[in-house]
């Protein structure tokens, strides 16, 4: 086990390597000068020319790469041009209520997901498997900021059950206030998610149902349920958990939008406010941090599928 966790550690260099020259060359090698946009267009052309050498914009693209991954390594992930402070504290103030946001989303989507899959494999083509089928075709169908807008105008306008915008009441804080402005946006982005990881354990549930070993327990007498729950469950799991890991960092890049929709002050607010005033050291450092979660999560996932799946280790 430890020989493979050391395998994966170093397979995690060259794809986080990957991740710092892809998010680099998205900002620099997109159209528009920076220095003029934050200037703005009756900047003099001095002006424009003396803060780009203070951005180091006017160094080849090659040495600029270099200077910002070495500052990164260090710990120095720039300062916001826009706010005027260090990015990187700046992104992990945000990132707790992403995080929030993402945990709440991901509860949602594996808990409700796995229970649709497992109820529509145990009653296979009844009515009952075509409903729960039905529902997860239309929430991995449907754009979370739009289905995040329905939830709006359903439940926060005509309902009034539960607030729309924002993360707390005015002038107050703590997971009790929380909670009900948590609620939609977090269905919202669990939807898709959710869709999958049913999808998945459907059809791993089918294809465990119709083991040798399922008929014999059933033949034996046991209760559908034991077989179902503690039998078929388990070792349908793995391929489950597989989808699982890739979902849960899909639900990072999907915040973004629900946090727009939903006014929900994480980093994805913090990166659309970004864009649109091209500081592009704070969009940098944000696609930076969610692609590497992105990556550690991932190999969280390897490392308990391996875990759980011992034969993983000698091969």
């Amino acid at each position: 086990m430890v020989s493979y966790v050391g395998k994966r550690l170093l397979a995690l260099i060259p794809v986080l390597i990957g991740v710092t020259i892809l998010v680099f060359s998205i900002m620099h090698l997109s159209p528009g000068d920076p220095a003029q946009i934050i200037l703005g267009p009756k900047a003099t052309a001095e002006s424009v020319k003396q803060l780009r050498h203070e951005l180091g914009l006017d160094l080849p693209v090659y040495q600029q790469y270099f200077r910002w991954i070495t500052n990164v390594l260090a710990g120095d992930w720039g300062r916001s041009i826009q706010m005027k402070m260090e990015v990187l504290p700046l992104v992990l103030d945000r990132f707790g209520a992403t995080f929030i946001l993402t945990l709440a989303s991901a509860l949602i989507s594996i808990v409700g997901g796995v229970l649709f899959g497992i109820i529509a494999a145990a009653k296979k083509y009844s009515f009952w498997d075509r409903f729960l089928m039905f529902l997860v075709l239309v929430g991995f169908c449907m754009p979370v900021f739009w289905f995040g807008i329905l939830l709006q105008i359903q439940f926060g306008l005509k309902l009034d059950w539960l607030p729309i915008s924002g993360m707390h009441s005015p002038g107050k804080t703590g997971f009790v206030d929380m909670l009900p402005y948590l609620i939609l946006p977090a269905v919202s982005l669990s939807a898709g998610t959710g869709a999958v990881i049913a999808r998945m354990t459907r059809s791993s549930m089918l294809e465990v149902l119709g083991q040798d070993y399922i008929r014999t327990a059933r033949a034996k007498g046991m209760k559908e349920q034991k077989v179902i729950y503690k039998h078929a469950l388990k070792n349908a799991f793995i391929p489950i958990l597989t989808v699982i890991g890739m979902q849960v960092g899909f639900l990072l890049a999907g915040a973004v939008l629900v946090e727009m929709v939903f006014s929900w002050p994480g980093i994805g607010t913090l990166m659309v406010k970004g864009i649109q005033a091209r500081d592009f050291p704070l969009v940098q450092g944000i696609i930076l941090f969610v692609a590497t979660s992105y990556v550690v999560i991932n190999l969280l996932v390897d490392l308990i599928y391996a875990y759980l799946d011992p034969r993983i280790k000698y091969k």
